[in-house]
């Protein structure tokens, strides 16, 4: 026959306690809990994030080649021009004069010289020819003894007289004539003349905006003096004072994304184009360049920019969050592993790309490895909780 009696009141009571006092001692036995990381295979970029501001490495300097006074200006700061508009006129009373001038000497030459030459050749020709026949009847006169010899040597020396005037009259015709020497001067004078009159108009020779104005009608330029400033609109670049710390994995042609403060919604794709030879010192940065590689007609000289330039890629990589880092030197770091016997070890590990929160792990940790963070000894038992890698800042 059992015995079906209750429990005494007492030990009811203390049950509770001897379970509470359990589980206490167990949770103590097992250590505190801590947050960790499961190492995992990710896809990993690494990246350099800086600010930088936007500057034309391509500034044209517009001046005058001559003297004068300014007429008109047609640009002002921000007008985007193309190459042959009109920027600025100069007054051009003695360039016209030039320019009317030589019209006029090449119209003179062929209504009125170029005529003349050919009619004075003509007639230089007939005097030849009747010297010719003259010299020719008194050398048969002179053979007949009919003639002296004074009388041939007279027709002989009016013939040679003749001859030169025809060949200086045939040297006069062709200078004169279309295509001689004489149209080529004045052509040329023409092509003078109106070379200095265009010099009175002051037009762009490439394709940009105006950055500066220095000049206004009425004012007198001299050569040499700049009176307007264009940005090349093919030559847009994005100046980046980077810290000579992350200089390290930055190289020429690497990608790059921009982003002006101004449209924060328009992300321009670049690439690095120049890395300054030496570092500022005053300021402990060194200038990268970045080339915009698509039109971007909204960016302006000066305008600040959010560079993200891509220095490295893993298609998969063993990645650990930032944070689970420890005494980083370099490519060497420690971390702190969750043991399979629920304690800790401290484990140096080789590091590769680094991203902006994640790592990569090229040795010493494996995949499913459990990592801590935080300040934990060596060696103490803990209990872990799992956080997201996301929450360690996952690419």
């Amino acid at each position: 026959m059992s015995d079906s009696r209750p429990l005494p009141r007492w030990l009811l009571l203390l049950l509770p306690v001897v379970l509470l006092a359990a589980w206490f001692g167990w949770q103590q036995w097992q250590g505190p809990e801590v947050a960790g990381y499961q190492l995992e295979m990710h896809p990993l970029v690494q990246r350099v994030v800086a600010s930088g501001e936007v500057d034309s490495q391509s500034l044209a300097q517009i001046g005058s080649e001559i003297t004068g006074v300014v007429k008109a200006r047609h640009v002002r700061e921000g007008d985007s021009v193309k190459a042959g508009d009109l920027l600025l006129e100069l007054r051009d009373e003695e360039q016209q004069a030039g320019l009317l001038e030589a019209q006029a000497a090449l119209q003179q030459l062929v209504e009125s010289e170029r005529p003349q030459a050919q009619a004075a050749l003509r007639e230089a020709q007939s005097d030849l020819q009747q010297a010719t026949r003259e010299r020719e009847r008194r050398d048969t006169l002179f053979q007949r003894q009919l003639v002296s010899v004074e009388q041939r040597e007279q027709s002989r020396q009016a013939e040679t007289s003749a001859r030169v005037r025809r060949d200086r009259a045939q040297l006069a015709a062709t200078a004169a004539d279309t295509g001689g020497s004489d149209e080529q001067v004045l052509q040329q004078r023409l092509a003078a003349a109106r070379a200095a009159l265009e010099k009175t108009r002051i037009k762009a020779q490439v394709d940009g905006v105006v950055q500066v104005r220095q000049v206004e009608p009425g004012d007198l330029v001299q050569p040499g003096t700049m009176l307007l400033q264009i940005a090349r609109s093919d030559s847009r670049e994005i100046i980046v004072p980077l810290d000579e710390k992350d200089l390290g994995p930055v190289a020429i042609d690497q990608p790059a994304l921009v982003i002006a403060d101004a449209f924060p919604l328009n992300t321009l794709e670049a690439r690095v184009s120049f890395i300054a030879p030496a570092v500022d010192t005053n300021r402990g940065t060194i200038d990268i360049h970045l080339q915009v590689l698509e039109p971007a007609e909204f960016l302006r000289q000066g305008m600040t920019v959010s560079v993200d330039i891509r220095t490295g890629s893993r298609q998969q990589a063993l990645v650990l969050a930032n944070d689970a880092l420890q005494n980083r030197r370099g490519t060497q770091a420690e971390v702190l592993r969750w043991t399979a016997d629920r304690q800790v070890e401290r484990v140096p590990v080789q590091l590769g790309l680094r991203g902006t929160g994640l790592t990569e792990i090229v040795e010493g940790l494996s995949a499913g490895d459990v990592v801590l963070t935080g300040d934990i000894e060596e060696g103490q038992r803990v209990r872990v909780r799992i956080e997201p890698m996301l929450l360690g800042g996952r690419e």
